[in-house]
């Protein structure tokens, strides 16, 4: 099922953990459910407040965390203890342990040890687990199903760490947005902290790509500590409600095949459907060197493009696939039900038709040992001659 809600973080800036969890406090978040969660823990002598601020003229958020910590570098498997002794709501614990655990494998394979065995100096420390579990309650509180972001700055220096000094971005850093879209900036500065990376890395699904379609329902920035010139150190949250838009944005994945059966094609199209893509097809061709080939197309959610395109490839034996996004226009429908003469017939209800679902009619020809085409007609009768039945839960 699509997401509804889908956050699209602007982090031309860079990205630290109290940044993005001021700016989800700015959108509308409530502080008071955020402690709310964060009071669940066992982690004692902490705070969490708000101010009001401003970079560069932009109103923004501040989110300060104060702790009374004992600087002690906790070990992954500590966290994630803690965290499931909290009893957390599932999507903040899945999302918090998720957003660690990327944390614990960089840090592992930076410093050669076990991912069991793995400390996490700053990142473990209390302020870094109130940023990472406030942030995800934050997310919570405003029902927020998908993540998206910008490209990322990465600002230059020398950064102090428990280790010593680090040239920056921290390592850390570039393992956790290794692949990622990022771009350099003018500023002697860590701009992106392990943790805000950790977070873009764990919940992410597309980076630099447009924004969603959908009403723009809020907005909200997220200070950082420094306030350099000339430049505006904020995160910014724009939430995007998805189902309130007649277009939403999907990917394409097309390839041109010489090589393949239409055994092979016919295989390759049902994969590709029970793996989730939205719809796929072929199309004749006609290839260099006046081979006739086949175009494979497949239709499917942006967040599952990558994983589509290794199906493309792995069923197909292509060596190349173009991508594309693009938006297409969704009208709203709903599924309801015709009884017809005791079996029920589903019926995909639109503003301009009302059409019954080919495989019910398909079904309750074969059990009647009838025609498809006499039970449509049957359908399509009963249909013109008033309302529908009964109803059922909306459809895709």
């Amino acid at each position: 099922m699509t997401a509804n809600r889908t956050l699209w973080l602007q982090l031309h800036a860079g990205v630290a953990g109290d940044m993005v969890l001021g700016a989800l406090l700015d959108a509308g978040a409530s502080l008071d459910a955020v402690r709310a969660t964060l009071d669940r823990m066992d982690v004692p002598g902490w705070s969490l407040d708000i101010e009001s601020t401003d970079r560069c003229g932009v109103a923004a958020s501040r989110a300060i965390v104060t702790v009374e910590d004992d600087g002690r570098a906790r070990s992954l498997a500590e966290i994630i203890e803690l965290l499931e002794r909290a009893d957390l709501p599932e999507r903040v614990a899945q999302r918090s342990k998720r957003t660690f655990l990327r944390l614990g494998e960089v840090e592992a394979a930076i410093h050669g040890s076990s991912v069991e065995d793995v400390h996490l100096h700053e990142a473990g420390g209390h302020d870094a687990i109130v940023d990472v579990v406030g942030t995800m309650a934050a997310l919570e509180d405003l029902e927020i199903d998908e993540i998206r972001c910008s490209q990322i700055g990465l600002g230059a220096g020398s950064i102090r760490s428990a280790h010593g000094t680090l040239p920056g971005p921290a390592p850390a850093t570039l393992a956790l947005l290794q692949g990622h879209q990022t771009f350099g900036l003018d500023a002697e500065m860590e701009t992106a902290t392990p943790t805000g990376a950790a977070i873009v890395a764990a919940l992410v699904t597309h980076i630099g790509l447009p924004m969603r379609g959908g009403e723009l329902v809020a907005t909200g920035f997220g200070a950082g500590t420094a306030d350099p010139p000339g430049r505006a150190n904020v995160v910014g949250a724009v939430i995007v409600d998805a189902h309130r838009s007649s277009t939403e944005l999907v990917g394409v994945i097309e390839t041109n095949l010489d090589d393949v059966t239409g055994e092979q094609l016919g295989q390759a199209i049902s994969f590709l459907l029970d793996a989730g893509a939205l719809d796929a097809w072929v199309t004749p061709i006609l290839m260099k060197k006046d081979r006739p080939a086949w175009a494979l197309s497949v239709l499917c959610h942006p967040a599952d493009v990558e994983r589509l395109v290794a199906e493309v490839h792995r069923h197909t034996g292509t060596l190349g696939a173009r991508v594309r996004l693009q938006e297409r226009s969704v009208v709203a429908r709903e599924m309801t039900e015709l009884s017809l003469d005791g079996d029920v017939i589903r019926i995909k209800v639109s503003p301009h038709r009302r059409k019954p679902e080919a495989d019910d009619i398909e079904q309750v020809a074969a059990r009647r040992g009838s025609t498809f085409n006499d039970v449509a007609a049957e359908a399509a009768r009963r249909l013109n001659e008033g309302p529908l039945e009964s109803a059922a839960d909306p459809g895709s």
